[in-house]
This record gives C-alpha cells, structure tokens and sequence, in this order.
C-alpha cells in the first residue's frame, strides 16, 4: 500500500503531502489547479522520462517520493537489496529528483539506482489507468492478458505445462535448422580437419621432440670440432705439452705449499684450494677423454635428423607456433571431426524429437484454448453486467478466442484473442478501436477491473479521470464500482464528478492561488464540511448554495449508507 506522497516545485505544485490510507481516495480540484500534477508523480516514480519543463518555475529542481509498505516477503525488497538500498520494517521509500537542466536522480531505500530498477519496482506495486493507458486496451496483447488474468489457475496450471514443451520443441527446431542450414559448410570444414590430421599423422610428432632434435642435430653438425677441442684440453690438463701438463705442475705447487703448512692460515687456504684444483683437474681431463671418444661423427644420422626437423617446422608453420599446439590442435580436431561425423546421427534425433513434442505442444495449446474459450464466455456475460450497471443497458462486451490454424504455437498458445464491443441491441459488436468511445472505453476499463478485482497482481490502482466523458447516474455507478474495488485494492483516483468522489474513503484538493505574478497549488485533506462545500462546488460551482450544499449531503450519505453495507435511495443524478 502506498502510505506517503510528497511532491516539491512539480508543475504548479511548490510543496504539497499526501497522507495515502487503504480503501478509496480520490483527489479533486478546479481545472488547471493541478489535481494532474499526482498522477505525474507517480509517472516519474514509475520510470517515466525526465522533463526538465516539469519543474516549477524559479526552481532548481523538482522532486517526488513515496513511502510505500510491502508486504511481508514481497520480492520487491530483495531486488531493492540487491541494488544496495534497505527497506525497514516492510517500508519502502523511492524518490526522484529532477533538474531544471533535465537531469535525474532515482532513489530506492536510500541508494541512488537507475530509472529503469523504479520501472520495474513500481510495475509490481502500482497500476496507473488513464487516458493514454485506456488505448492499451487496443492492443491484442493486452486483450489477452486481460482474459488470462480472469482465466486464472486453470490457464496458468496448463501454461506451466505447455510452455517448458515448447521450449524444448523449439530449441529442437532451431537446432535441426541449424545443422540443416550449414551442411556445406560443415563439408568444408570436415575436409579441412581431416587434411590436416592427416599431414600430422604422417609425421607422427612427440611432444618435446623439437627440442631433443635440436640439441642432436648441432652435436652431429660439429662433431669433429668437439671432439678436437676435447681432445686439445684433455693433453694441456695430463698429457705432454711444452712446459708440462697441468697436473704436474698442480701438483708440484701443492707439495711445496705443504711443506710450509701450519705456519699461515692465509697460505695454508691458498694450499688447499690448490689441492682442490689438483684433483679437479683430474677429473675433467678424464670426463674429457670419455666425451671425445663418445662423440659420434654420423653424416648419416645428421641429414635424417635435418629432415625430421624440416618435417617438424612445416606442421608448425601450419599449426602451430610451437610443437604443443601442433598436438593441440589435432587434438581439437579429432574432437570436431567426431561431432561432424555424428551430425547425420543428430539430425535423425532432432527430427524424432519434434516429431514426439510436437502433438504434446498442439495438444496442451487446444487445452489453452478450450480454458480460454470458456473463460471468454464467463468474461463477457460478466463485463456486460458490469456495463449495465454503468448507466450502459444495451452494451455488450464480447470477447473472441480464434485460434491459429497450422501456424506455430507460439509463447502463449495458438490463439487470437479479441475484445469487441457493441454500444446498442441490433449493433453487431467491432474492436475496441472503432466500436467505444472514450466515455465508453473508461467505462468498460473500469467493469473490467471490477470483474478481474480479486485476481490482480498489484496492491494499488490509481485512475487518472477515468471517469471523464460520462455523468449523472452513470457517475454513480463508477463511485460504486471503485468503491468495491477499494474493498480488494487500494485505489486512488483523480476526477471531477462529485458523484465518484461522495464514494471515496478519503477525500484530497487540490487549490490554486495566484498573486499576480505566480501561480501555487497545494493540496490538503478534506473532512467534515470542508467536504460537503468542495462537492457543493463541483456540482454547481457554488460552495454556498443550500441546495447545492444538501444535494451534496446527500450524495455523502448515500455513499456513507452503501459501505457500510445499508441500503439507501440512489440520489438524483
């Protein structure tokens, strides 16, 4: 329920607070006072674009905000709190600011959000009805959403059947279209993979192999130089050359430098690593005599080993750039060539797939229709009641339910649904668009809410001069029809008939004053006689007329007499 309304610097509106209760509100006022003005605050708390031209005036800014109680649970709060804001104790508060510059600002539990997230708070909190939003009625979608509302359970329960089959049929089409659609070039690609798979099967690579083959190749290319070399340091280290091999000059100096041991540290280190160097010596010149003879001198063995590698670069100049990701992508291949080869297999299975979905998807589609069907029936007769009670005797509502024969199913089922209206007996019933009128439609909106009032899915419905076009016993009949409607929702309505407003739980004006130079409104809340003069005035435009005054009293006490469930005499239209 929306509890609280503020509105700053909106249109003529500098400063004005509603005080919002359940049941049925409505706000009235003389025209241009700006009664509007509540209505586009709820649009600009609803997502609507920002216009700089709403701000009042002199002002820097305007700005709306509502406090609004949820219920226990509500999904509402847990996407508030997931976009930062809080909502205490099932309260809700969003707001929207607006610069004279056109810049906005929305505000949901005390975190700045997109416009877009109070869209989709507010849709689920709120349905606004006026006159733009009585031409949605035009619209085939919501003529049957309308239905489907009244449908209720039985609909929904073979919805929550047919639409996850349908699902499935239809991402089973999409796929077999698919594969069907790109058989060439599946083809082409299978011819590719398979060449390639093919180029690497002949040179049967090992992962590391490039390395290794590398290694070998630049031995065997300077084999005689390595082992020249080894064999060169092998007699400087122990052979004879001039001057005597290393060792035995090694050794020399290490029994000279043992000879003085024990009288300087600082000598007797330099000793032993001369020691060391001794039997290093040693060992390499072995090591080296061991690798010259092992060297392998194979002119052979190199150009195998040159092709290898040749073979080796090509694949990698194709595959590659390195010898993993050759054996990488045959990997890869192998895998999609698998796929390729199975797509003949999977077509088979799609085909069998649609044909066993198919006949459930038509079948739960006619369920549709027939719950549809017979909920159209309940519809109209029950509309056309309501269109009675509206001061509209003749006026029938048809609802019409075609069904698409060998089209696709589609989301919701295979039928047209079509809402036609006759104004008059003897008149053949046409769409909405050509067969009501703006009074008619605000009135067949209004038997429609009635009719669907306990299986809505919002807690408050405003009315935005729903009532306009009509009067007299038909005016009534709206203030009783919103006022049953308030015994299931919260409603709040903007109009100009007092007959409408005499059936409202709580009563809001809106009033001008200008001073010359600028225009104010403000609203406030009517009780008592401040009430009975403002019906007074909006039934003959003279607060202090006595007959103007008990007509309204009247109306008050017929009104007050109906909600408390007694019954009264209608007043004189």
């Amino acid at each position: 329920m929306w509890q609280y309304l503020s509105l700053s610097s909106l249109g003529v509106i500098e400063s004005a607070e509603l005080e919002l209760g359940s049941g049925f509100s409505v706000i009235t006022g003389e025209t241009g006072a700006g009664k509007t003005m509540v209505v586009t605050a709820l649009g600009l708390l609803r997502g609507d674009r920002a216009d700089s031209g709403l701000v009042r005036r002199g002002a820097s800014s305007a700005r709306v905000e509502a406090t609004i109680v949820l219920p226990p649970g509500h999904g509402v709060a847990e996407r508030v709190e997931q976009a930062g804001g809080e909502v205490e104790d099932d309260a809700l508060v969003i707001g929207r600011t607006l610069s004279a510059q056109g810049r906005s600002r929305a505000v949901a539990g005390g975190a700045t959000v997109p416009a877009g997230l109070l869209a989709q708070v507010t849709d689920q909190l709120v349905a606004v009805h006026g006159q733009s939003d009585q031409h949605r009625l035009h619209r085939p979608v919501a003529q049957r959403e309308a239905l489907d509302r009244f449908a209720g359970e039985p609909l929904s329960t073979v919805l929550e059947r047919y639409q996850p089959v349908r699902q499935r049929l239809r991402s089973a089409q999409s796929r077999l279209e698919e594969l069907r659609t790109n058989a060439q070039e599946r083809a082409r690609e299978l011819d590719l993979l398979q060449h390639g798979l093919t180029e690497i099967a002949a040179v049967e690579p090992l992962d590391g192999e490039d390395e290794a083959l590398r290694t070998e190749e630049s031995r065997l290319a300077h084999g005689e130089s390595l082992v020249r070399a080894a064999d060169v340091a092998h007699a400087a280290l122990s052979g004879d050359p001039e001057g005597g091999p290393a060792h035995d000059r090694l050794s020399l100096a290490s029994a000279v430098l043992s000879d003085v041991a024990g009288h300087d540290p600082t000598l007797d280190a330099l000793g032993a690593r001369v020691s060391e160097l001794a039997i290093l010596v040693d060992d390499v010149a072995g090591e080296l005599a061991s690798y010259a003879a092992g060297v392998e001198v194979d002119p052979a063995r190199l150009s195998t080993v040159q092709d290898r590698r040749a073979a080796l670069t090509a694949l990698q100049r194709k595959y590659g750039p390195e010898l993993a990701d050759v054996l990488q992508w045959a990997e890869k291949a192998a895998a999609r060539v698998g796929e390729i080869d199975h797509d003949d297999d999977a077509i088979s299975g799609l085909q069998a797939e649609i044909d066993e979905l198919r006949p459930v998807v038509q079948s739960l589609a006619e369920e549709l229709s027939a719950v549809r069907e017979e909920a159209a029936g309940r519809l109209s007769t029950l509309v056309s009641e309501e269109l009675t009670a509206l001061a509209m005797p003749s006026a029938r509502l048809e609802v019409s339910v075609s069904r698409r024969e060998g089209a696709e199913p589609a989301a919701h089922g295979i039928d047209d649904v079509e809402l036609l209206f006759a104004a008059n007996n003897g008149s053949d019933p046409r769409p909405l668009s050509k067969g009501a009128s703006g009074g008619e439609l605000s009135r067949l909106m209004l038997a429609l809410e009635v009719v669907l009032a306990d299986r809505t899915t919002v807690p408050t419905m405003v009315f935005d001069e729903v009532d306009a076009g009509i009067g007299g016993a038909a005016a009534v009949e709206v203030g009783r029809r919103l006022a049953r409607l308030a015994g299931s929702v919260q409603v709040l309505a903007v109009t100009h008939l007092p007959q409408v407003a005499a059936f409202a739980d709580h009563h809001f004006h809106v009033s001008k004053s200008d001073d010359g130079a600028v225009t104010r409104s403000s609203v406030s809340e009517l009780v008592g006689q401040d009430r009975v003069d403002e019906l007074a005035r909006m039934l003959a435009g003279l607060e202090e007329s006595a007959t103007a005054q008990a007509h309204a009293q009247e109306l008050l006490d017929v009104a007050r007499s109906e909600r408390s469930g007694r019954q009264a005499p209608h007043p004189a239209p």
